[in-house]
């Protein structure tokens, strides 16, 4: 085995491609040290545990399947916010068959409070994001928000529909467009 010292990405990178090939229980300290062709110490030298690089791992695979597009106009307005969201959903879950529900499902079931905290982190950057896209969005009628419905709440049901869709594997936007249309436009 050859010691080389790699990067902190090399690392994720590597941890990526084990998921999208074996699913994400594949990533393990020794397995990574493996595909990397580096010695474990050097694994080491980047994260202290196999939870904090599984964890690091998993929100690396999050920020790839969400990664901004180049095309910022996706965030100009909600809808098509939404259809890229779920076109996003759709690459994920060809990419990483299982992810989405594996992990999850792992992170919930295990002691894993590192990989709980990152995936809350990016959920709570994604529902972060539906909300800065109602805030701005010039097509919602202006009396769309008030009293109990707010961005934050319209947000909320948003994320949460997202998250039923991923657990179904649909990733058909066109309810929830139209849902959206309805209610706000």
């Amino acid at each position: 085995m050859n010691n080389i010292v790699t990067s902190k990405e090399e690392i994720l990178k590597t941890s990526r491609e084990l998921i999208r090939q074996q699913g994400w229980s594949a990533v393990n300290i020794r397995s990574v040290a493996t595909a990397c062709g580096v010695s474990v110490g050097s694994i080491y030298n980047y994260f202290n545990s196999k939870a904090e690089l599984v964890g690091a791992a998993v929100e690396s695979v999050w920020r790839e399947i969400f990664d901004c597009p180049e095309n910022t106009a996706v965030f100009g307005d909600i809808l098509s916010c939404i259809s890229w969201m779920y076109e996003r959903m759709e690459y994920g879950s060809k990419e990483y068959p299982g992810f989405f529900t594996l992990h999850s499902l792992g992170f919930m079931r295990e002691e894993k409070s590192d990989g709980k905290q990152r995936m809350h982190q990016t959920w709570q950057h994604i529902l972060d994001g539906f909300c800065s896209v109602l805030e701005l969005d010039p097509k919602i009628r202006p009396d769309a928000f008030g009293g109990q419905l707010t961005a934050e709440t319209f947000a909320d049901v948003l994320f949460s529909l997202m998250l039923s869709a991923l657990m179904r594997q649909d990733y058909d936007p066109s309810a929830v467009l139209e849902i959206v249309r309805r209610s706000l436009y």
